[in-house]
């Protein structure tokens, strides 16, 4: 038999659920159709609880009917069950009762998940003591608490099915004397439980606090029943006694009253003796009567009355009516003491306030209806006022849920974190000294890129104004454009949200990039441009070097990172080895000189004008070759040197023949002489590399190194007395690891 989560009802309804109003279509015989449905399909299925998923589903119908709910919405309770039993759910739901109920259905699904597993992580993480047996780990109840906010934000009617849920869960379990998880008993009571204080839900909010508590602290619970017990049938006769003379005096004084007992919720009784250190007989609420009239001015008289007939516990008296409480509660209530001195609780209320306090929020669920009616007695224009008011209650919740924890280990879990409202009435989580530029990113980063003004609760404020719980943002953007600099200025107080600050940044390095690349092109194409292979393809010559792509070329071009040395020696394949009727072409003398012996110039002596070529660095005892400049004098080159060649191709007549001076003339001299590495990129390549000029006494001075996709370019100028001790060098060089190849260039 399969299982499946005993939470398997609405908790996070499908965006599309916020966007229209008619978001889960009331059609006749819903209700029907989807049980019809759901049957065979869950009739013989469990829940991981053990109880029958179809029992679990019709008892959840009946409490939202109870509380108001719609067919519409009683029918949803069935088909986020049928999910876990259907190959293709949400095209089938889909098909069968539209895009609406199979959204509903497959989004409950992943929230239950999520609130599952946050509940097995509290049960591992938290050691239940005698001492604190209610205790729930902050980050549990954080999770719980943030992922009802957003997803409530879409369709306040998951409230009612979300308690619905959990409610028969704890009935189940009291009926079968099944032992509950401590998790899902504290999630309960912690969480649940508020909501439903929150949002006024009385009838469901007493019933879930007796419950969890009934789970959590079984002997506590079975004394404080006992002690309700043992005097039950006096305490009812005295009750129904001052029932029946309260409405015959009442009705005599023309005012026309419902007086009723009120029930005894055992978990309240318990709140009330510790948090006043009460013993039980000293708790006013275990005797208790309500009383129903039509108006607020007969609530006012009806109280003077009970005043006139009985002695007042002036302490005890509230006016909820004047000023009601944060979820829209309003009723008089007063403790006052009989003939025999024994305390009496009396709540006074209209019947409009106390259909509220029955069913709170459930009484306008359907927002979309709520009309001027509003809700917790703000007056609402329109559909949108309606929601934005039942919107807010939740975010109070919230607040009121950081506000109890006090100093113990979960307060300030909230004060992190805002919540804020979008013109559409979603929620948007925010942490503390959000801006409205915080808020826009978290929408959409094109909204934040484009955001330049900013409305709070409908009047115009500056970007950077902290915003608070609650408040309804709207922004105003360009068609285009980008963020601010200034924005990153921690100073201006612009962002607060590391994700909207990483969004800004990463616009400007997308903007510095690009126009690092545009450089890096520009450069890459005037080489081309000069070496004459402007045919050459881009994307081949980025793959030659090791690129991904030509604009991952360009951008190590752009920021001075590539030498385009590298590219021009891809583009200058290397030339054959000169035949010997080259060499003799180059050292055919041309043009004899001052200073030379029979026509050859000597290298070295002082008064001659000579340069050596930086293209190759000759040293000696390489075979030399001069070149007659204009103005620089003679530009002595390697015989070897693709430059000479190509000078001696246009100007053979200017080529001279040059040899180095005697010994006596070139005692202590130094060249320096450019040495091309290619190696594997590793760490401490390059000390190893300078460690074998310093140890064969060369001294360098000058390094250039490039690396990129993992393969390393140096070029080392190092000066020598004699080059041909570099063959032996480089050979030392190229043994290194890693090394693939060590020349002269």
């Amino acid at each position: 038999m399969k299982s499946s989560s005993s939470e398997q009802v609405l908790a996070s309804p499908p965006p599309v659920l916020a966007a229209t109003a008619q978001a889960l279509p009331n059609e006749t015989g819903a209700l029907v159709r989807a049980r019809a449905f759901a049957e065979p399909l869950l009739a013989c299925e469990t829940l991981d609880t053990g109880e029958n998923i179809l029992a679990h589903a019709d008892a959840v119908a009946r409490i939202l009917h109870t509380i108001g709910g719609s067919e519409a919405m009683q029918a949803a309770s069935y088909l986020v069950y049928a999910c876990d039993h259907l190959n293709k759910p949400q095209e089938v739901i889909a098909k069968a009762f539209g895009v609406h109920f199979a959204d509903l259905a497959m989004e409950t699904t992943k929230l239950v998940r999520v609130q599952r597993m946050a509940r097995l992580a509290q049960a591992s993480a938290t050691r239940t003591t005698a001492a604190t047996p209610m205790a729930q780990t902050a980050a549990a109840q954080t999770e719980s608490v943030r992922k009802m906010l957003l997803a409530f934000s879409r369709d306040l009617r998951v409230v009612m099915l979300r308690l619905a849920s959990r409610l028969q869960t704890l009935r189940y379990f009291a009926a079968t004397k099944i032992a509950v998880p401590p998790g899902l008993a504290s999630e309960s009571l912690q969480v649940f439980a508020p909501l439903a204080n929150r949002l006024g839900i009385w009838e469901i909010k007493w019933e879930l606090e007796d419950l969890s508590f009934r789970f959590l602290e079984p002997q506590t619970y079975r004394e404080v029943a006992k002690l309700l017990d043992e005097k039950r049938v006096e305490r009812e006769a005295s009750v129904e006694q001052l029932r029946l003379r309260i409405a015959a005096d009442l009705a005599a004084q023309g005012i026309a009253a419902q007086v009723q007992g009120r029930p005894k919720h055992i978990y309240s009784i318990v709140k009330k003796m510790r948090g006043k250190s009460l013993g039980f007989d000293q708790v006013y609420d275990i005797r208790a009567l309500r009383i129903i009239v039509p108006t607020v001015p007969d609530c006012y008289a009806a109280l003077s009355w009970v005043h006139s007939q009985f002695s007042p516990v002036v302490a005890e008296f509230d006016d909820y009516i004047a000023r009601p409480k944060g979820n829209g509660y309003q009723s008089l209530h007063t403790v006052v003491r009989d003939a025999a001195g024994q305390p009496i609780e009396v709540q006074l209320r209209t019947q409009a306030m106390h259909d509220h306090a029955e069913t709170g929020v459930a009484a306008h669920w359907a927002y979309k209806e709520a009309g001027t009616k509003g809700y917790s007695g703000v007056t609402a224009s329109g559909a949108y006022d309606a929601k934005i008011a039942v919107l807010r209650q939740l975010l109070a919740w919230e607040r009121d849920l950081s506000g109890a924890q006090g100093d113990g280990p979960g307060a300030g879990m909230f004060e992190d974190r805002i919540y804020v409202l979008t013109p559409d009435a979603a929620i948007v989580e925010l942490p503390q000294g959000a801006t409205a530029v915080d808020f826009a990113y978290s929408v959409h980063t094109n909204l934040g890129h484009r955001c330049r003004g900013a409305r709070v609760d409908g009047a115009m404020v500056p970007l950077n104004t902290a915003l608070k719980n609650g408040q309804t943002v709207e922004v105003t953007v360009v068609k285009e454009g980008g963020p601010s600099r200034d924005w990153l200025n921690t100073d201006l107080g612009f962002l607060v949200s590391h994700r909207a600050r990483a969004k800004v940044r990463a616009w400007f390095n997308a903007l510095a990039m690009h126009e690092t690349v545009a450089k890096g092109r520009e450069a890459v194409e005037r080489l081309l441009q000069r070496e004459g292979k402007t045919a050459v393809k881009l994307e081949d010559l980025a793959s030659q070097l090791g690129f991904n792509s030509a604009d991952d070329l360009f951008e190590v071009v752009g920021k001075d990172e590539f030498s385009l040395r590298n590219i021009e020696i891809v583009l200058r394949p290397p030339e054959p080895e000169p035949a010997h009727d080259d060499y003799a072409l180059i050292r055919k003398p041309k043009v004899p000189s001052h200073g030379s012996k029979g026509g050859v110039l000597v290298v070295g002596v002082d008064s001659l004008m000579t340069q050596l070529a930086k293209c190759c660095t000759p040293a000696p005892p390489d075979a030399i070759c001069g070149f007659v400049t204009r103005g620089k004098g003679v530009s002595v080159h390697r015989a070897d040197c693709s430059n000479l060649r190509n000078m001696v191709t246009r100007s053979g007549d200017r080529v001279i023949d040059v040899q180095w001076g005697g010994a006596g003339q070139s005692v202590g001299a130094v060249y320096p002489v450019d040495v091309a590495i290619e190696a594997a990129d590793r760490q401490g390549l390059l000390r190893d590399i300078s460690e074998v000029f310093t140890k064969e006494k060369m001294n360098v001075i000058g390094v250039q190194t490039q690396s990129v996709k993992g393969t390393a370019w140096m070029t080392f100028t190092v000066e020598v007395g004699d080059a041909g001790r570099m063959t032996k060098v480089l050979a030392i060089v190229a043994d290194l690891a890693g090394v693939r190849s060590a020349r002269r260039r």
